[in-house]
């Protein structure tokens, strides 16, 4: 037989009172490594073959991590993010403001979340937070391309946004009415396999920035699940491989 382990012994004398007498369970240092390790190997070991892989846990990966699992749980789903928290740039906004703006009709994913909101009529606003530490834009801008400006209207520097110059490096410039419906519309697999939304997708196309409004971001999520899930139906699969 076994050992027996005597759970109750284990907890003896743990105390939740805040009156001084705080007191914790007993633990070594390395039962805490060894249940770290072990279900931490589990998972890679698991996940080294999935269904559907998502690089990137900001918006659009979010979103469309949700609507696959949501409308597919056969399916295998597995998100890879750089950064140590998801969320991409709903944690900055513009210039670190923690109001989110997200254009109707993407507000209806909002609403299945059940996620509280303040309508503005043709828009939404999701208020949640008060950002203080501005530091993050120093500490953080190489890995977080995404900080957005608050934004100043006149005509002179509306001209690459217009299209009438060439793109600024990889994306032309600011103009939400423009950037919102292609980045949903031509989000798609732009080779075997791989399915591009988001900000990637605005670099790929050289499209025009977004700004910090979060509709596209929601709405090209739900239409990379919904590409995924066309593209997986429509393949032969074996052991995570592309086989017809």
């Amino acid at each position: 037989m076994g050992n027996v382990i005597n759970v109750e012994s284990l907890t003896e004398g743990i105390s939740e009172n805040y009156d001084g007498t705080y007191r914790f369970a007993p633990i070594q240092e390395a039962q805490v490594s060894r249940a770290m390790i072990k279900r931490y190997f589990e998972t890679m070991y698991d996940r080294a073959i999935s269904d559907v892989v998502i690089v990137g846990a900001g918006s659009a990966g979010l979103s469309c991590a949700y609507h696959l699992a949501t409308n597919r749980p056969d399916l295998k789903i597995t998100i890879i993010e750089a950064n140590v928290a998801p969320g991409g740039g709903a944690w900055l906004g513009g210039q670190l403001m923690s109001p989110m703006v997200i254009r109707k009709p993407a507000d209806a994913f909002l609403r299945e979340l059940d996620v509280p909101y303040e309508d503005e009529g043709p828009f939404v606003v999701r208020v949640a937070g008060v950002v203080t530490n501005w530091t993050l834009v120093a500490l953080n801008h190489d890995t977080q391309s995404c900080m957005d400006p608050n934004t100043i209207t006149a005509p002179v520097v509306r001209l690459v946004s217009a299209g009438l110059l060439k793109e600024l490096g990889n994306m032309r410039g600011l103009d939400m009415n423009r950037a919102e419906p292609a980045i949903v519309n031509n989000t798609r697999e732009v080779a075997p396999g791989l399915i591009m939304t988001g900000m990637e997708l605005s670099e790929h196309d050289g499209s025009n920035r977004m700004g910090p409004t979060f509709g596209a971001m929601l709405a090209s999520g739900i239409k990379a699940a919904k590409e995924a899930m066309r593209s997986y139906d429509a393949a032969t699969i074996e052991a995570g491989k592309v086989v017809g």
